[in-house]
């Protein structure tokens, strides 16, 4: 399995999904699990729950930094 790849697609799914987002901040392990369908080791999990976490925290932050950008061109 590609973590990579399964962590760009679970990211894709929780932006577009509003209901999906609430899921996953309340519980990301059980979403992660849930998006993959397959049971997957705990550290494999946790793993891919924090690509997910970084990969949202890096989008939000380049969100913000382009909207700092506008204001000033």
């Amino acid at each position: 399995m590609d973590i990579k790849e399964k962590i760009e697609g679970i990211v894709e799914k929780v932006t577009k999904d509003k209901s999906l987002m609430e899921k996953f901040e309340k519980n990301p392990t059980k979403t992660v699990e849930d998006l993959i369908g397959v049971d997957l080791p705990d550290d494999m999990v946790e793993k891919v729950v924090e690509g997910v976490k970084g990969k949202l925290s890096a989008d939000k932050l380049s969100g913000v930094a382009k909207s700092i950008k506008g204001l000033f061109s």
